[in-house]
């Protein structure tokens, strides 16, 4: 690899924000600024169409898996009309009201080849995707919070908070996540992209039920820790209601420190505007971890909570072609 070339990256989340950073990361396939991209997804999600079929099924929740597949297909008509197709969702009143046309092919293939990474990629395929989506673990996993402030008679008690949809809503403060089962064996092929990373990302996302579960799966926390690859951490754009409310762009960080201590970060990205007022308490917790903070323009626009694909592309680019420093 050339010292100011990635050629292989992974990016690590879950829904939403995973999305955008996928969309982000396939322009820069598309320019050939690199050469390989895996998405590892959460497998925690227990609401809508993916927790309907993974209750019924017994099987990983589809949903963000479908996220990321839609985010790697092509711009050309077959790229966009799989992506729709992918990600529509039946209307009307009976029984498959809310579930999603990808979730059922991912589940009809999950149950046909027996093998969940195999799956995906005839999934992929399928669409025209670029880029690899793995599942984190291999076995459907619950998010378990404790949580302050939901007994109005003791607000610093916590209280323990199981499920995703229910952790991501909750009106209290939540203090720490953990996963059950706490052993759940990560993905190999999961294990094996992150040794051979030249970049690993971590958000955007929902910090406590999409980004931090990554380091909560024992095995894919020791390849986090142990890969050569570069890590850049994105952070959010705004507080999000019910998970991180009241967060600054600092306690973003903190919250992934506290989580994952020894993870050596390399970069910093956050929004210019975003960041506002705590541009200075984030400088610090930054410099504090040994990382670089790239502040730059990447919201979808004014005020917004979504980033744009084309900035954050940019960004990454600028990123990631900047050489190693020497040791």
């Amino acid at each position: 690899m050339s010292a100011d070339r990635a050629q292989a990256v992974v990016a690590l989340g879950g829904g939403h924000g995973l999305h955008v950073s996928l969309r982000a990361l396939r322009r820069l396939l598309d320019e050939v600024l690199l050469d390989e991209l895996a998405a590892i997804v959460t497998v925690a999600d227990n609401g809508g169409s993916s927790g309907r079929l993974r209750g019924e099924f017994g099987v990983l929740p589809p949903g963000d898996l479908r996220m990321a597949l839609a985010a790697l297909c092509g711009d050309d008509q077959w790229g966009q009309t799989w992506a729709r197709v992918l990600q529509h969702r039946f209307a009307g009143d009976g029984e498959m009201r809310g579930h999603v046309v990808g979730n059922l092919l991912i589940v009809a293939l999950w149950e046909q080849l027996r093998d969940d990474v195999a799956a995906l990629e005839w999934v992929g395929r399928l669409l025209g995707a670029r880029g690899r989506v793995l599942p984190m673990a291999l076995a459907p996993l619950d998010i378990v919070a404790s949580v302050a402030g939901l007994d109005p008679g003791d607000p610093t008690a916590l209280q323990e908070v199981r499920g995703q949809v229910e952790v991501a809503t909750t009106s209290g403060r939540i203090r720490s996540v953990r996963l059950e089962p706490a052993d759940a064996p990560a993905s190999p092929a999961a294990l094996a992209a992150v040794a051979a990373a030249d970049w690993v990302i971590l958000g955007p996302g929902s910090w406590f039920t999409s980004v931090l579960p990554h380091l909560l799966v024992p095995e894919l926390r020791a390849a986090l820790l142990s890969t050569p690859a570069r890590v850049l951490v994105v952070l959010n754009l705004t507080e999000q209601e019910g998970e991180t409310g009241g967060f600054g762009p600092a306690d973003h960080l903190a919250v992934l420190l506290a989580c994952a201590p020894d993870l050596c970060i390399d970069t910093v990205l956050a929004d210019r505007a975003s960041v506002g007022d705590g541009a200075a308490a984030l400088e610090a917790a930054v410099e504090q971890c040994g990382a670089r903070l790239v502040l730059d323009d990447v919201a979808a626009g004014p005020g917004s909570a979504e980033h744009d694909p084309a900035a954050l592309a940019a960004a990454y680019e600028a990123i990631m072609t900047r050489p190693r420093p020497r040791d």
